[in-house]
């Protein structure tokens, strides 16, 4: 089984897992019946990870994000806290994105980054625009809530091709992000303040991060049907995580943008 997600996928195509076989069950009506009238085996019974593991997960690491990004706010911290949240999160992402085994602290301790860097990063942000944090929310979890159902419901499927134009976008949009740290580097100008060509890219870029939901959705569901152990629900969630918080960085940059042009 094959995971089309970048940060999910050194997990879930390494490994192969005992799946379901519909061909092992007793054909007997009585076993069947019996089979049936069984209680729902959890991730306690199997060792298999389910969606509601990923849920849980999920809700803890934001639960961290959240607390420590509400601290951040409050204290109204700097550059310097910025900083070491941004390159912390990427130095754990890292990690866990590549390491072989499951670690939950790395992946807390990388949603406690994120957090520092979230909410410093936003109370600046909501400082120049007033309210603009609030609409940056709203419009991630409407983002969210739209490709979990545009998943679901079969409207977009994962397809290689899908997963191909999605990775060449990727490698583009990261090859832009280059070019413009260097640049504001160099010059002091970032190509993203260039005319409607910073509009154009941050929406882009927020379109980008919302369809590689879709990837995640899609590698979830695929680990759950290949049974993935149970500590690999850390690892969807971080994967999921990565996505959201990027989405988030996005929307926020866009809305920036269509606030200072008013």
């Amino acid at each position: 089984m094959r995971s089309s997600n970048p940060v999910l996928g050194r997990a879930f195509n390494q490994r192969g897992y005992a799946a379901f076989d519909p061909s092992t069950i007793n054909s007997d009506p009585a076993a069947l019946e019996d089979l049936y009238n069984t209680p729902a085996a959890s991730s306690l019974r199997t060792g298999r990870m389910t969606i509601d593991d990923v849920v849980a997960r999920t809700a803890i690491m934001f639960a961290v994000l959240v607390t420590v990004g509400a601290v951040a706010w409050s204290l109204n911290l700097g550059g310097g806290a910025l900083m070491l949240g941004f390159i912390g999160g990427l130095v754990l992402g890292l990690v866990n994105s590549f390491s072989k085994t499951v670690k939950p602290a790395l992946a807390i301790a990388y949603a406690a980054f994120q957090g520092l860097a979230l909410g410093t990063i936003s109370n600046m942000y909501n400082t120049m625009y007033d309210g603009i944090v609030s609409q940056a929310i709203l419009v991630t979890i409407s983002a969210f809530a739209g490709m979990l159902f545009a998943f679901k419901s079969g409207r977009i499927r994962v397809t290689p091709k899908f997963t191909k134009v999605l990775m060449t976008a990727m490698i583009g949009y990261l090859v832009l992000a280059v070019v413009s740290l260097v640049s504001s580097m160099i010059t002091g100008t970032s190509v993203y303040s260039i005319g409607g060509f910073g509009l154009i890219i941050a929406a882009g870029g927020m379109v980008l991060a919302a369809f590689f939901l879709i990837l995640d959705f899609d590698s979830i569901q695929k680990g759950i049907a290949a049974g993935a152990p149970e500590s690999e629900s850390w690892r969807a969630a971080f994967g999921l995580m990565v996505t959201i918080v990027w989405l988030y960085l996005e929307v926020l940059r866009l809305l920036s943008i269509l606030r200072g042009n008013d």
